[in-house]
């Protein structure tokens, strides 16, 4: 099978979420290749999964204060707060038949990209059902899935850095909880790549390029006019909106 790859790219959550789509209904469609994308956000995001309620997730008033983008996944899984700086995200779009059938066999089958790439820094990372990668025991990339019109999607996380008091203040968590040691516990519990290596983040997404890529027929590409049309009629339509971002 052949794979469209498009490189790193930076754009507002929106954006973001509105090119995933964009990129799934052309595959659905045939009109695109299976694609894998990387991408970070600016300004840094709060996502949340599509079947949670934003009121209860996010701290609207400080993402404002603070310039943070809040927007709600097509995938589902918890709110994550998504760092300019401190990650790289990838998405997976592909027909169904390309992956496992089972929910945890697909993941762990992606998942194993990510571990490929992280080995490549000399980081040893393993696949923590039903979606997390964990490195030293601690997590370090969080996943995310959703399968329509015939196409599995999948996003996730690889942590380069982490600011746990900006993430404490955009998510909802009550003043008591913000404290040296709720960090500590988090610290505790969510690692980086910084932990291990001081490799660069472009260190870590040309490792991630060869984790993903290794031993697939591809080419690296960019999205068609088509997508590119499709993705800012979304984010429009649908991710900039009130009724997409609060509808539970």
């Amino acid at each position: 099978m052949e794979w469209r790859v498009i490189e790193l790219e930076t754009h507002d959550a929106y954006t973001n979420m509105a090119i995933d789509h964009a990129v799934s209904d052309a595959v659905s469609s045939g009109t695109a290749l299976p694609t894998i994308r990387f991408y970070k956000w600016l300004p840094s995001a709060v996502s949340i999964g599509c079947f949670q309620s934003m009121d209860d997730e996010v701290n609207i008033e400080e993402c404002q204060r603070l310039g943070v983008d809040a927007v709600r996944r097509r995938t589902g899984g918890g709110a994550v707060y998504h760092d300019s700086k401190g990650e790289i995200t990838y998405s997976v779009i592909g027909p169904l038949d390309a992956f496992p059938t089972g929910i945890r066999d697909s993941y762990a089958m992606i998942c194993g990209w990510v571990i490929d790439g992280l080995s490549g820094l000399g980081i040893n990372a393993e696949f923590a059902p039903i979606n997390d990668i964990v490195a030293s025991g601690k997590k370090i990339s969080g996943n995310a899935q959703t399968r329509r019109d015939g196409v599995l999607l999948q996003h996730g996380t690889v942590l380069y850095d982490l600011d746990v008091r900006t993430m404490f203040s955009v998510l909802k968590i009550s003043k008591e909880k913000i404290s040296d040691k709720m960090i500590k516990s988090v610290e505790e519990r969510v690692t980086k790549v910084r932990n291990f290596t001081d490799a660069s983040q472009d260190d870590l997404y040309k490792a991630l390029m060869k984790g993903f890529t290794e031993g697939k027929d591809y080419n690296v590409g960019r999205l068609s006019e088509g997508e590119n049309r499709s993705a800012a009629h979304l984010a429009s339509t649908i991710y900039c909106t009130k009724p997409w971002n609060f509808s539970r």
